[in-house]
């Protein structure tokens, strides 16, 4: 599996901030994560924040909800700190997921959108533990992801779809199939373990901590 990681690269990251909001079915899946993540928490965690795009949409509802955002790129942290700037209510903090994550305390939503596939399969999975950990008894963790194609048409299709040629597929992605990460949910000790939403390798991973 490759190593490659572009996104200390400004031009990589601005590049995929210039095509976010035209990936189809995006907001379909935002929305399905909005409704599943509890109006009350307290705590959000929001892995690999990117522009703080996710964030922000979960904060509409939950204005007062403390939140830390963790990202390594610095294009997309001083993007996330521009977002936010003024609201006290958010954190931003600079980190490799590559890397364990630091002690930030226990969080009653732990949420990432489209970063994880990044990490290597050996780090998704410890990752997740790392999650379950965090969150508190009852505490929800919702990863709306880019996953593997069970097969070759099907990849080339959602690449097609997004107006990608085969030659042009990002080298960063490290894509996994959803079965094998609902399995690891589960084995970890999530309940109501299930993919909520999909369309194509786009996924909504979504797992909570028994009370």
């Amino acid at each position: 599996m490759n190593n490659i990681n572009l996104w200390t690269s400004s031009e990589h990251a601005l590049q995929y901030l210039g095509q976010a909001d035209k990936i189809p079915h995006r907001t379909e899946g935002e929305a399905v994560l909005l409704e599943q993540v509890p109006k009350n928490v307290k705590r959000i965690l929001d892995l690999g924040t990117g522009d703080g795009r996710l964030l922000a949409l979960l904060k509409i509802e939950r204005p007062d909800t403390e939140s830390i955002a963790v990202d390594f790129s610095p294009t997309m942290l001083d993007a996330v700190k521009s977002r936010f700037e003024g609201d006290k209510t958010v954190k931003v903090i600079a980190h490799n997921l590559d890397d364990s994550l630091p002690d930030l305390g226990h969080f009653d939503a732990v949420v990432s959108s489209f970063a994880i596939h990044h990490l290597t399969h050996e780090r998704k999975l410890s990752l997740y533990t790392e999650i379950f950990h965090l969150l508190t008894p009852g505490g929800i963790f919702c990863n709306l992801e880019h996953v593997a194609s069970p097969t070759q048409a099907l990849h080339e299709k959602f690449l097609k779809a997004l107006g990608i040629q085969p030659e042009d597929d990002n080298p960063t992605n490290k894509l996994l199939d959803v079965e094998t990460q609902l399995s690891w949910l589960r084995k970890i000790g999530f309940t109501d373990v299930d993919c909520y939403w999909k369309w194509l390798e786009m996924a909504l991973l979504i797992g909570i901590k028994p009370k």
